[in-house]
């Protein structure tokens, strides 16, 4: 999602081996690359060097001198994960929030992300947004009722659920005709997830939630209402299933319409009951074909129960997460090849940031949401540009990114699958791109979804490429001391 990125100062030794590494593959092949072959003279699907075979996660792995190389264990994932906590001033630790947050705690929070644009905002129906529009909508954030000081609650959510900037489900875009970005809409959360709950709109159809990564407004009918340690240990102890699959599905149930078809996107983690009689029925079906899920729903009166639901087999999970290797990253990623790009996670999908995160979540890793927070955070090994660093500082960091490698420019963020025949190779989930053709003008593409392409012919206008754009290379290894 775009938001303005600082710049921090390069990591010298980052830059160091990336400058080393592209001078040895000027003067020696790496030793799985192919033998020099024709190719084809048509661009696959239109897309500049494209050919069928790279759109194949095996075709990248099989390059690799070593594609089961284990990146980071889980004893490493577990440290990396406790410092992007205690790093990265973008993910909010639930637990250390007081019991009763002040007043200015909550209107800060509110005031930073709930602020109308300066320009102008159109409906789906083409018209401006008009200024009754507007005024209900403030008014529904209900800043005037924020006590002195809020009681504190918890939840989970029971439902794949809009994380919006405003307490409405009003969908405004920045151009009339051009209603693929909506810019109320921010994010998503999903089954399981937990929240705190710092506000509620006037209408009382809204809530305005902190989660481990973002805060925003969220259907109040999407969340139940408990206790710490009910919301906060919920799938914190095995056994689990973890999804694997981009989304998978519980089994439809007319018995209970709460957990029926429930979309669990890649990473989700439910708990099992690992106890439960195979034989026995599950909201009117036999359980041994599928996993006995527990999922958080709520009751009537907005209060969270848990319960069991039926994860069946078909569905791609696992008993754990997928172990961090560039053949995992590889597989993930094309998980998604094809998907519908979806701005905030809009459309039931996920954008560029979303995707790069859900392919990490499916290893363990935590991330933050945001490409602004991705690209500077300080828990990972990152290499920062600006725009004094020239052509050969960057060409190098480019020939030296490895497979899993995010490459970010202002307000995208694109995953490294490989080098052949002289360019690098990207999968990313993007709205546009755009490269100059045979004729020598820009081809505006309309990717509008996950898609491979080159990254080195990749043209942010008719002068600037992508390469050019690189603000942040960001990258997950072992950590040694400086």
């Amino acid at each position: 999602m775009i938001q303005a990125s600082p710049y921090r100062p390069v990591r010298s030794r980052w830059l160091l081996r990336a400058v080393v590494a592209a001078l040895l593959a000027a003067s020696v092949a790496p030793v799985w690359a192919e033998a020099p072959r024709a190719a084809p003279s048509a661009d696959f699907g239109g897309v500049i060097a494209l050919r069928e075979a790279y759109l194949s996660p095996g075709f990248w792995a099989d390059r690799l001198p070593d594609p089961d190389r284990v990146i980071l264990d889980r004893a490493g994932i577990a440290a990396q994960n406790a410092r992007m906590r205690s790093e990265d001033a973008s993910i909010h630790d639930l637990r250390a929030l007081p019991a009763q947050l002040p007043r200015a705690h909550v209107l800060g929070s509110i005031q930073s992300l709930s602020k109308w644009p300066e320009r102008t905002l159109y409906g789906q129906d083409g018209k401006t947004i008009s200024d009754r529009q507007r005024t209900d909508t403030l008014a529904n954030l209900a800043l005037e009722a924020i006590p002195a000081q809020r009681p504190l609650q918890y939840g989970l959510v029971t439902h794949r659920a809009a994380l919006r900037a405003f307490p409405t489900a009003l969908r405004v875009f920045s151009s009339q005709g051009d209603t693929d970005i909506d810019r109320f809409q921010e994010s998503a959360l999903f089954p399981g997830d937990a929240v705190a709950v710092l506000h509620e709109s006037a209408d009382g159809r809204w809530l305005f939630i902190t989660s481990e990564r973002y805060s925003a407004w969220i259907e109040k009918r999407f969340v139940g209402i408990g206790d710490a340690d009910t919301v906060l240990g919920y799938g914190q102890h095995g056994p689990y299933r973890v999804v694997t699959g981009a989304t998978a599905f519980t089994a439809y149930t007319p018995e209970e319409p709460r957990v029926s078809r429930l979309q669990l996107d890649m990473g989700v983690r439910l708990p099992v009951i690992a106890d439960w009689p195979l034989e026995k029925t599950v909201n009117g079906q036999q359980a041994h074909a599928a996993h006995v899920v527990q999922l958080p729903v709520r009751d009537a009166e907005g209060r969270l129960a848990l319960i069991p639901a039926l994860l069946p087999r078909s569905q791609d999970t696992a008993d754990d997460y997928l172990p961090l290797t560039p053949r995992t990253l590889l597989t993930q990623a094309f998980k998604f090849l094809g998907e519908r790009y979806g701005w905030g996670h809009d459309y039931d999908t996920r954008d560029c940031s979303g995707f790069v995160s859900e392919i990490y979540r499916s290893v363990g890793v935590l991330m933050p949401r945001n490409t602004s927070a991705q690209a500077i955070s300080p828990a990972l090994d990152r290499i920062a540009f600006t725009a004094k660093d020239g052509t050969p500082t960057r060409d190098a960091a480019v020939k030296a990114l490895q497979v899993g490698d995010l490459v970010y420019i202002p307000g995208h963020v694109m995953m490294a699958i490989g080098h052949l025949d002289g360019r690098t190779w990207l999968i990313h989930d993007t709205a546009g791109g755009g490269w100059i053709g045979a004729d020598g003008k820009r081809v505006q593409a309309h990717l509008n979804g996950v898609s491979v392409t080159p990254l080195e012919p990749m043209m942010a206008s008719d002068t600037v490429s992508y390469i050019d754009r690189i603000t942040n290379i960001q990258r997950l290894r072992p950590q040694t001391p400086e």
